[in-house]
């Protein structure tokens, strides 16, 4: 059926209650302008309020896909990670067996006042400092003041790392005294916790 637009002229006046007998033109031009109403209408009364609703539901499905693939991969690594785990206990299990005891903690004072005079190092200060109770174990530090050149600390520092047992040195402060050179640093031992260092260390 052709579209004969001279048709719409004679909107203006069609009476509504003989809407069966209007124009096919002016049927579909109303019809379209209907449609459009509605679905302009439609947005702002139903749609617009869902739209933050659908965003945040979006949102919320794209953090569950990634908490899927996450969960996922953990699964399907699931043996690999397991044998990490015991990997990493025994690891674990061996460095707690190279802490000292408080009974072997005074032997370890004796060995590093051992190797720094073995160095050829003069001890003016070897003192212990007040615990600190850690969660799986205790530090120790040790305040020490010694004097000698660079080639004697070089060899105290290489001595200390040597030990079977784990002491750290932290703090290097080297100041010179008339002929010597004085150094002063701190060194940690470390010994296993004991039911009350754990409750020391507890906050």
């Amino acid at each position: 059926m052709k579209f004969d637009v001279n048709k719409l002229k004679e909107m203006n006046d069609l009476d509504f209650e003989q809407v069966a007998i209007w124009p096919f033109e002016v049927k579909v031009v109303v019809a379209l302008v209907t449609s459009i109403l509605v679905l302009v209408l439609g947005y702002y009364v139903v749609v617009k309020d869902k739209l933050p609703q659908l965003e945040r539901s979006q949102n919320k499905e794209n953090e569950l896909k990634q908490t899927f693939r996450a969960k996922y991969a953990i699964a399907v690594n699931l043996e690999a990670y397991e044998a990490q785990l015991a990997q990493l206990q025994d690891q674990f299990s061996s460095m707690l067996k190279s802490l000292p005891t408080s009974n072997e903690t005074p032997g370890l004072l004796d060995d590093i006042t051992f190797v720094g005079t073995t160095a050829g190092l003069t001890f003016k200060l070897i003192n212990w400092q007040k615990e600190i109770p850690k969660e799986f174990y205790t530090e120790l530090p040790i305040q020490m003041d010694v004097s000698g050149d660079y080639h004697e600390f070089g060899e105290f520092v290489s001595s200390i790392a040597a030990l079977p047992r784990i002491v750290t040195l932290h703090d290097f402060e080297i100041q010179r005294e008339n002929d010597a050179l004085s150094l002063k640093l701190q060194a940690k031992t470390y010994r296993t916790a004991t039911s009350a260092d754990q409750k020391g260390a507890q906050p």
